[in-house]
């Protein structure tokens, strides 16, 4: 039996109180997480580059040598991806965001919607997409407390982020409006042309 599996709810730390309530829960899509967090066509391309070179030069034991050591390589983050995706549960609710992240040690990350001051939307061709979600203040969580689940290269003010949900503008706009409900003073700003790849869908604070 595993911790996720004595869950009171599916995602969540414990009961909910009175008043609030699920209205929606995702997980990544471990395909596009494998490409998007664990750099699986960064890493073919260099092996296929490796190959390549093994080629020119001649080398069939090198070939051999690097074709394998890339589908070792390869493998093994698509199984990282798979059970990241499988061990990720995001939550929203009518009062915060819980993001249930961790392979090893799994935790829960609870992200009041009064202290998100933006979401942002970064979609991919497939439908999915990423939102990354800036903080107000200060917050102790750090780059790797997130990661993958977290914006890329922002490590002195890491942005958590929902990572390759599935139907992603539709779920922004859910988190958006939600915690917009939460920050009435905030607004939408819709993207004015496709191009456009991480728009901010909300500013709410």
């Amino acid at each position: 039996m595993t911790e996720h599996e004595i869950e009171p709810i599916p995602g969540l730390p414990g009961q909910l109180p009175p008043g609030e309530r699920i209205l929606w829960q995702g997980s990544p899509e471990w395909r596009v997480l494998a490409r998007t967090a664990f750099g699986t066509r960064w890493v073919a391309g260099y092996f296929a580059l490796l190959i390549a070179i093994s080629i020119v030069f001649g080398s069939i034991t090198g070939v051999a040598m690097t074709t394998a050591l890339g589908g070792v390589a390869l493998g093994l983050l698509h199984l990282l991806a798979r059970a990241s995706a499988r061990t990720t549960l995001y939550t929203l609710t009518n009062r915060r965001i819980v993001l249930r992240i961790g392979i090893a040690v799994p935790k829960c990350i609870n992200l009041p919607l009064g202290k998100i001051a933006a979401v942002d939307l970064g979609c991919h061709a497939d439908g999915t997409g990423d939102l990354p979600l800036t903080l107000m203040g200060t917050h102790r969580m750090g780059y790797l407390a997130f990661w993958p689940h977290v914006l890329p290269w922002k490590v002195g003010t890491p942005r958590p982020m929902l990572r390759a949900v599935p139907d992603a503008a539709n779920v922004a706009a859910l988190v958006a409006r939600t915690c917009l409900a939460a920050n009435p003073g905030g607004q939408i700003a819709v993207a004015e042309t496709p191009a456009q790849p991480m728009p901010s869908l909300a500013q709410v604070a």
